[in-house]
């Protein structure tokens, strides 16, 4: 596997931008026109801060969790899933420590219906080999710059078309945010304290009734304040089981749950596995 050398300083200019605006339109390809290319990154914890691309960006990640903001949903990027982030849309990365990811970028011709939101997808493990297969043609490289234009193009149409499919098989990980100024502080609130975290709690640190709570989630998210909290609780959970010396015990508490039996429950029902399936099914793929 070939690492990129320009693959930090791509983030690290990204990261640079600030969160506040204006937002700028990062230009991948230095000026180049390939149709595709990729890059590695691996390093430390890093905010990328808010931008969009010229480009559609697919990322998958090999190792670690990676976290990507839009102005209407939170997505979780766990180990062997990919996050697809169309042209245009702007966003922000969170790199969680020891993070592993290939990102593959195309020219917005190659998938014209990329759609306006960012989804995080169950890939094969044919797409996987061919993302990390493309990290030989990285998406700086100009005309002639040692490798065979021709190849390179045939390859990534030839991905671009899997990943068309792969589109339409979206994995729901992801939470909702919200422009109301209340609705937000209480979705940050509940987050942060997962582990204990009660609608009652939630309502005090907001200045509002629990009533008026409910009724704000309902109105601006179109699901329960519970529902939100299990969402999120499943989220970190399946973070959390990516550590290899994270127990099921420890993540249960982590949480939230009383119980391990539980929260294998309410896992299983949102994952379609129990937790010490995913665990392992993830611990196996990143060997």
């Amino acid at each position: 596997m070939t690492v990129s050398a320009s693959s930090d300083r791509i983030l690290s200019e990204a990261a640079n931008l600030g969160a506040g605006p204006p937002r700028r339109v990062i230009d991948l390809r230095r000026g180049g026109r390939a149709l595709g290319g990729s890059y590695l990154y691996e390093g430390d914890a890093l905010i990328t801060g808010w931008h969009s691309h010229d480009v559609h960006q697919i990322e998958y990640a090999l190792h670690g969790v990676v976290e990507v903001e839009t102005d209407s949903a939170h997505y979780l990027l766990p180990p062997q899933q990919a996050a697809w982030i169309p042209a245009g849309l702007e966003h922000q990365a969170v790199m969680n420590p020891d993070v592993k990811t290939v990102a593959v970028m195309f020219d917005p011709t190659l998938i014209p219906d990329g759609g306006d939101r960012a989804r995080i997808l169950a890939v094969s493990p044919l797409i996987r080999e061919m993302m990390i297969y493309a990290l030989r043609w990285h998406i700086e490289r100009g005309p002639g710059a040692g490798d065979d234009d021709g190849v390179a193009d045939g390859f990534f149409r030839t991905l671009a078309a899997l990943v068309c499919e792969a589109l339409d098989h979206e994995a729901p990980l992801s939470l909702p945010t919200s422009d109301n100024p209340i609705v937000a502080a209480a979705m940050a609130y509940t987050k942060q304290h997962l582990d204990t975290v009660t609608c009652e709690e939630v309502s005090r640190a907001v200045s509002v009734s629990e009533r008026t709570l409910r009724r704000l989630f309902a109105e601006t998210l179109g699901l329960p304040w519970r529902t939100y909290l299990l969402h999120a609780r499943m989220l970190r959970a399946m973070a959390l089981l990516t550590a290899p010396t994270q127990s099921v015990q420890g993540t249960a508490t982590a949480v939230g749950f009383d119980s391990v039996s539980s929260f294998t429950r309410a896992f299983t029902q949102f994952c379609g596995e129990t937790p010490s399936a995913y665990r392992k099914r993830v611990a196996d793929a990143s060997d």
